[in-house]
């Protein structure tokens, strides 16, 4: 999913509607042949997710008061579980962590299900002890292995982009990072930063 900012429009001069109007003619005196290069078909991302399926050992940094100017990091050390459901157009997470000094914890689920569509994931948290999907989705994709997924959520009395980016998808790394934006997407606050290493 990728983040537009408003076009900008100018007019064109005189030297520059000659142009375009020549290379129109030209394009059409090119006969269409053999050639031609074909599209290459859209990616299929059914799959991207696939390397991070299985059991990890996880290591987490928080940024504990995002968008108000700290620098207060905890670090949290814990496990997360990844499973296949619905034929594989579906996964899920079970991520539970505690901060280093013991006083901190965190537990949560994650839903991402495929979109044939639009070849896109939508990635839902959810909160099991209470039997609730917390949205809006996060929306996006992979492109040369990096994973960009997007949404907005209100965040004190306005909204804010959100983005998570997941890079270095293999069988034994993984890394994945929460930033938010207030100002869409000009600039970016890294907030949480993710580390997994698969569990022997």
């Amino acid at each position: 999913m990728t983040i537009h900012s408003p076009p900008r429009f100018r007019r064109a001069g005189p030297r520059t509607l000659l142009a375009a109007l020549c290379a129109a003619a030209a394009c059409t005196l090119v006969p269409a042949g053999p050639a031609r290069a074909q599209q290459a078909a859209p990616h299929d991302g059914l799959h991207d997710f696939d390397f991070v399926i299985g059991r990890w050992n996880v290591h987490l940094r928080k940024l504990m008061h995002p968008l108000t100017g700290s620098t207060e990091w905890v670090s949290y050390e814990g496990t997360s579980v990844m499973t296949k459901i619905w034929g594989d157009r579906a996964n899920m997470e079970e991520f539970d962590v505690t901060s280093l000094d013991g006083r901190l914890h965190i537990e949560a689920q994650t839903l991402r299900l495929y979109n044939p569509q639009t070849r896109e994931w939508n990635i839902w948290l959810a909160k099991a002890a209470e039997g609730q999907l917390l949205g809006p989705a996060t929306i996006g994709s992979f492109h040369d292995g990096r994973g960009e997924f997007f949404d907005w959520e209100a965040f004190g009395a306005g909204s804010i982009l959100v983005r998570y980016v997941w890079t270095r998808p293999t069988a034994t790394t993984a890394h994945m990072e929460q930033s938010f934006s207030p100002d869409w997407g000009r600039t970016w606050e890294v907030n949480w930063i993710c580390d997994l290493a698969p569990q022997p």
